[in-house]
C-alpha cells in the first residue's frame, strides 16, 4: 500500500447513498474521478458520479468493470456481500479489505473480535438456536436480543427481561443468529472515528457524545462532554482495534459510558459514520477526505476541531407536502445544511443533516435544539 494514487485515477465505492455522495464529492474536490455501483436508479452519489453502475452489489459484469476501469475500491456500508470484495481484491486495491467487512457484519464475530483484541465489549451470549436460550440467563437479563446480521438504526433489536420474552423474540426473527446483549445503566453513548493508512499511520478524530432517538442517531457534541481521561481512553481503544485488524480506511468506533468512565466498545462500522459528519465544517479534512486519502495510499490528514460543534440529523419525519423552511437554517451565519439529494422523504430515512458551531458545545447544542424544533413547526 505504499504507491500512492494520485488524481485523475478513478476511484470506486460500493453503495451510492449518503455516505457514498460525500465520499464522492470530496474524491472529485481532490481530482479523482469515481465509480459508484449501486442497484438504486435515484441513489444519491450516483447522481454527482462519473460513472453509475446501476447493479446489484454481486452483479460479475458490474464487478468486473469496477476491476477494469478503477485503482481501488472502498465501500460506503458493511453489508455489501464481503465476496464481492474478496473478488475485487485480486484485481485491484481495496480498502477496508473483505475481512474486516466479514467481521462488521456480523455482530458475534465482531464480539468476538473484539475481545480476542483485549478489549471490553457488554456481556454477551451467542443465540444461534433455541437451545442456546435453555441455559442459565440470569447474567444477561435484563437484555437486549440483537440479530446478528443486517441490522442498522435500532432495527432487529428487542428488549427482553424474562427468558419466555427471548425465547419470542428469538422466533420473532425467524430463529436467526443473535447476540443476547446485558442492558447496562449508561453514563452516555460516544464514538471514535479513525483513519489508519496501509503504511500503519493512524489518527483519530475528536470524540463525539452521541444522543439516539428511535434507535437512530438525533445529535452529536463535539467535543464529547466527558473526563479528558475518558476521551484519551476511547482514542486508545479505538487505535489499538484498528491496529489488531491492521485495518486500511476510516473506522467508527462506538463506546458505551459506564458510570465512573468505564468504556465498553458497543459496535464498529467499517467505513465513514454518521457521528463523524461534524468533520465536514468542524475539523482540517473530513472522514470522507480521509476515506478517500487511506484508499489511495496516503497517510492521513490532520484532525484538529476548529470549533466545537453540533451535528443534527434531519429525518424525512419533517417533511410534508412542501419542503421544510429552509431559511430557518440558511438564515444563521454559523450554520451549514447538508441535504442529500433523496428524491422521496419518509418516517426515519435520513435525508440530510445540519452542523452548528459555536465558541463552545453548549452553545452550539442550544441553538442547534431550538434550530430543531423551529423545523419540526408547520
Amino acid at each position: 500500500m505504499s504507491q500512492h494514487i494520485l488524481p485523475t485515477a478513478m476511484l470506486g465505492i460500493l453503495g451510492g447513498g449518503q455516505l457514498g455522495r460525500m465520499f464522492t464529492m470530496s474524491a472529485l474536490s481532490m481530482g479523482y474521478r469515481v465509480t459508484v455501483l449501486d442497484p438504486d436508479t435515484e441513489s444519491p452519489a450516483g447522481a454527482l458520479a462519473d460513472v453509475h453502475l446501476c447493479a446489484a452489489f454481486d452483479d460479475p459484469a458490474a464487478l468486473q468493470q469496477l476491476a477494469d476501469t478503477c485503482v481501488a475500491v472502498t465501500t460506503e456500508f458493511e453489508n455489501v456481500p464481503a465476496a464481492s470484495m474478496a473478488f475485487l481484491e485480486q484485481h485491484i486495491r481495496v480498502s477496508p479489505s473483505s475481512d474486516a467487512v466479514s467481521i462488521a457484519q456480523d455482530r458475534i464475530r465482531e464480539k468476538r473480535f473484539i475481545a480476542n483484541a483485549g478489549l471490553q465489549v457488554a456481556p454477551f451470549i451467542a443465540i444461534e438456536s433455541l437451545n442456546d436460550l435453555e441455559q442459565d440467563l440470569a447474567g444477561h437479563l435484563p437484555g437486549i436480543l440483537k440479530i446478528a446480521r443486517l441490522g442498522y438504526d435500532g432495527k432487529g433489536q428487542v428488549q427482553v427481561s424474562s427468558p419466555e420474552q427471548a425465547k419470542a423474540a428469538f422466533l420473532d426473527m425467524d430463529s436467526k443468529p443473535c447476540v443476547l446483549e446485558k442492558k447496562l445503566d449508561l453514563q452516555t453513548e460516544i464514538s471514535v472515528i479513525v483513519t489508519r493508512s496501509g503504511s500503519g499511520h493512524s489518527i483519530c478524530f475528536p470524540v463525539a457524545e452521541n444522543q439516539h432517538a428511535g434507535g437512530i442517531l438525533d445529535i452529536s457534541i463535539v467535543p464529547a462532554r466527558v473526563e479528558a481521561s475518558v476521551a484519551g481512553h476511547a482514542r486508545e481503544m479505538a487505535l489499538q482495534l484498528a491496529e489488531s485488524f491492521d485495518y486500511v480506511g476510516v473506522l467508527a468506533v462506538e463506546f458505551f459510558v459506564l458510570d465512573g468512565g468505564e468504556l465498553l466498545i458497543n459496535e464498529i462500522a467499517p467505513r465513514p459514520h454518521n457521528s463523524g459528519h461534524y468533520t465536514l465544517n468542524a475539523t482540517q479534512v473530513s472522514q470522507f477526505d480521509q476515506q478517500v486519502r487511506a484508499m489511495c495510499g496516503l497517510n492521513p490528514g490532520e484532525t484538529q476541531l476548529l470549533s466545537p460543534v453540533v451535528m443534527v440529523n434531519l429525518l424525512g419525519d419533517i417533511w410534508g407536502d412542501d419542503e421544510p423552511a429552509w431559511d430557518i437554517l440558511l438564515s444563521q451565519p454559523n450554520v451549514h445544511l447538508h441535504l442529500y439529494g433523496k428524491k422521496s422523504a419518509r418516517i426515519g430515512r435520513k435525508m440530510g443533516h445540519f452542523n452548528v458551531l459555536a465558541e463552545n458545545a453548549d452553545t452550539a447544542l442550544q441553538q442547534a435544539l431550538e434550530l430543531k424544533e423551529r423545523l419540526k413547526q408547520p
